[in-house]
């Protein structure tokens, strides 16, 4: 058996999330029936991490284990994307890997993007692929809640109820802004992140950049380490994961 590994791009609005289920269409179903067709065996697609119903991927990393060795990466790149061209997934690229690769637990950075239109009018060509916001957001106090954000923190606050992670404690490396005219851009850089921890974080940012909260109720909800004390989440559509560093 030869390891490889892959990285992937997708829109999640079609998809119930990563996993395989069974209420749904999963990115990871899609992948291995595409494999399966394509080399007739089992091939288990194994992600750096799940992403959730609606969440999408610039460049999702996995691994597979393959029986047969690949001899051309052209084609068989080009025969798994025509069996995936169905749905919205596509694989960008495959890379022989030593055995003892995993795609989750060799990953050292995970990074994710979150994209908000901050305008009047809502716009159709970005349905789906970004958070509206009709408010008008201060900019500054958002900059200053980020800073907040960075260091090495318990993340209980913004951890999900279903969350399994044994400790809540996170180190978040980096979490920049950068607005584009109507469209604002916040990234999250970690090794690991709780789930639902990027969609919580932006929420709770929202609610400063709308005054909802100050900058002190905001750092107080913070340091809280209590989930019922977080803002609404950010809604799946706006999510990225833009790149896995190994």
């Amino acid at each position: 058996m030869d390891k490889y590994h892959i990285k992937i791009e997708y829109d999640g609005s079609k998809f119930v999330g990563w996993q395989y289920q069974n209420n749904g269409i999963s990115v990871q179903e899609v992948l291995q029936k595409a494999f399966f067709k394509f080399l007739k065996e089992k091939v288990v697609v194994n992600a750096s991490g799940r992403t959730d119903a609606g969440v999408h991927a610039i460049e999702q990393s996995a691994h597979i284990e393959l029986k047969k060795k690949i001899i051309n990466k052209k084609v068989f790149l080009n025969s798994i994307n025509f069996y995936l061209k169905k749905y919205p997934v596509s694989i960008l690229s495959i890379k022989k890997k030593e055995n003892t690769f995993h795609a989750r637990y060799s990953a050292k950075k995970r990074t994710y993007k979150y994209i908000i239109l901050n305008r009047n009018s809502p716009s159709p060509l970005n349905k789906n692929r970004a958070w509206f916001i009709k408010k008008k957001l201060d900019i500054n106090l958002i900059k200053k809640a980020l800073k907040i954000l960075k260091g090495t923190h318990d993340f209980s606050t913004f951890q999900a109820s279903s969350c399994q992670a044994k400790s809540a404690i996170r180190t978040l490396d980096s979490a920049t802004f950068k607005k584009l005219g109507e469209t604002i851009e916040i990234t999250f850089s970690s090794k690991s992140f709780l789930q639902q921890q990027v969609r919580s974080m932006v929420g709770a940012i929202k609610y400063v950049g709308e005054k909802k909260w100050t900058l002190e109720q905001f750092k107080n909800n913070f340091k809280s380490k209590r989930r019922v004390n977080c803002a609404p989440p950010a809604p799946a559509c706006g999510l990225y994961l833009k790149k896995v560093k190994y």
